[in-house]
């Protein structure tokens, strides 16, 4: 009896396994049907499961914080704003381009009268704004948030301030006021952004792990810390072109001592000035004396000099034009050569009913431009003299490639107005400093006028030279004075100097002014000769 139950029990084993046996190869045949007909009762996917349409199962429990299926943009609106953010930026980067390419050659209907280095910089720092957006998109911050409204108050103050003082309304025209509109739109953008990402990311968490992630990964805070760095860059920036406009609107209480005339069909105007008396006491007339300044406006030193020449009785009147950019006058498009802003500046003397006969008297570059007026209005001009002036030979140095990219770095940082707030604050420089004295080879203005003439130097403004040099009147009266310091320096330039003497036939002088610098007038002796000189041609 044990062996036969023994023998039973075997036998129930066997067919309880054969049992089972059959159920499996059942379930592994209709496995794939049954999990269809599940799948087929589930809800179509929505923006919460699209993307997770397994791990989103709750059937299987909650997921990991750091699992990477746990991710803000698994919603739809996350997901716009990225796309709306990269729309943004090409937008952006589009108008950067065009604003870069227009310091070197405007396109029309985008030029700006005080030079397009405001409207670059603003929209370099939308630019930025966007890229750090984008980089740091799926990491919402708080300090972000916090820094990114102060930029926004702070472009908003600079919208107020270029509005409501006309001269930098003026002069910034619809290209700056839309670039700061447009810096101020996008730094809004990212507020919105980062704290829509932050309750994106809060709502995935918690639906996907069951509560919202306090904590961050290292590289999280890596992420963190790099973007607070750069939006912290950002607000100093802002604040210091928020300076800088404070120190414009001071600026434009300066007023122009002349009238400014609108040239090349009102769209920009060119500062006239002129003082004295147009005839002797007994009725004769006498020529006027025409000014043009060198590396820096005529205000800049030959404005005194002139007073005092007419308060020593020396000359009878003077005036001066600024070229464009220079002082009070509006910047022109690019390219500006010598033969366009004589062009602009005889347009302004006709508008001012100024029309000789003139004495020309010009430094340093400046004598380019007087020697292009001068065989352009021959009849009027009574005599030259040239204070250390510069040979169209090496009108190269001007037109050097490394000075140019100097000048447009400083160009396109000159809107933060780093020298020109540490001279305010530090040096005591006043608004007439930076307008036309001492601080004015700092501003955006004078930098972009300065960038024009590299442009062109040797090319354009070469052949205007060289072609005026061949049709000068050659019994024009001509007086050279030269640095001695320059001449002693520079074989070079005694050699050029000397050319210079040629070009007419009726040279009355040539004075080397020793131990004097490149700006003559600024020692007595040069002073008196320049003085006396002026005199023989004014009498003569």
């Amino acid at each position: 009896m044990p062996l036969f139950n023994k023998k039973r029990d075997q036998d129930d084993d066997d067919h309880h396994r054969d049992h089972n046996g059959d159920q499996r190869q059942s379930q592994q045949r209709n496995g794939p049907s049954s999990e269809t007909a599940h799948d087929r009762s589930q809800p179509p996917p929505d923006e919460h499961t699209r993307l997770l349409p397994n791990r989103a199962d709750s059937s299987r429990g909650m997921l990991r914080p750091d699992d990477p299926a746990v991710s803000p943009y698994n919603l739809w609106s996350i997901r716009i704003l990225r796309y709306l953010t990269l729309l943004f930026t090409t937008v952006t980067l589009a108008w950067w381009i065009v604003l870069l390419v227009s310091a070197f050659a405007t396109p029309p209907g985008l030029h700006t009268r005080g030079g397009s280095f405001f409207a670059f910089g603003y929209t370099s720092l939308a630019l930025a704004n966007m890229l750090f957006g984008l980089i740091f998109f799926g990491v919402p911050s708080k300090s972000v948030r916090v820094l990114a409204a102060i930029t926004a108050f702070l472009l908003l103050l600079d919208t107020v301030l270029l509005l409501s003082v006309q001269q930098t309304r003026y002069e910034e025209g619809w290209v700056g006021i839309v670039s700061v509109i447009w810096a101020l739109l996008m730094s809004l953008w990212t507020l919105l952004t980062d704290r829509t990402v932050k309750w994106g990311k809060e709502e995935e968490e918690e639906r996907l792990t069951g509560r919202a992630e306090t904590r961050r990964t290292l590289s999280e805070w890596l992420a963190v810390l790099l973007s607070t760095i750069a939006y912290s860059v950002m607000v100093v920036a802002v604040l210091l072109i928020t300076l800088a406009i404070i120190l414009r609107a001071l600026d434009a209480g300066v007023a122009p001592p002349g009238k400014l005339y609108p040239v090349d069909g009102g769209k920009y105007r060119i500062h006239v000035y002129c003082h004295g008396n147009k005839t002797e006491s007994h009725g004769t007339e006498v020529p006027t004396v025409l000014f043009e300044g060198g590396e820096r406006p005529v205000e800049d030193g030959l404005w005194s000099f002139a007073d005092n020449a007419i308060k020593n009785g020396s000359i009878r009147r003077y005036c001066f034009v600024d070229r464009p950019g220079m002082a009070w006058s509006d910047v022109a498009p690019s390219p500006l050569s010598a033969g366009f802003a004589i062009d602009l500046l005889s347009e302004a003397l006709a508008q001012a009913e100024e029309t000789g006969p003139w004495v020309l008297a010009s430094a340093g570059i400046g004598s380019i431009y007087s020697r292009v007026f001068s065989s352009r209005h021959a009849h009027e001009v009574k005599g030259m003299l040239l204070i250390d002036p510069l040979h169209e030979d090496l009108l190269s140095r001007v037109a050097a490639p490394g000075r140019g990219f100097v000048l447009w770095l400083r160009g396109v940082i000159s809107p933060l107005g780093l020298q020109s707030l540490a001279g305010a604050i530090f040096r005591g420089r006043t608004s007439r400093d930076r307008v036309y004295g001492r601080s004015s080879h700092h501003t955006s203005k004078t930098i972009f006028a300065k960038l024009q003439e590299n442009l062109v130097a040797d090319s354009f403004t070469r052949r205007d030279v060289q072609g005026s040099r061949q049709i000068q009147d050659k019994e024009t009266p001509l007086v050279v004075i030269s640095s001695g310091d320059e001449v002693k320096d520079s074989e070079t330039w005694d050699h050029k100097q000397r050319d210079l003497t040629k070009l007419t036939d009726n040279l009355k002088h040539w004075d080397v002014i020793d131990e004097a610098p490149h700006r003559v007038w600024e020692t007595l002796e040069g002073r008196q000769q320049i003085e006396r000189r002026l005199r023989q041609l004014v009498q003569a």
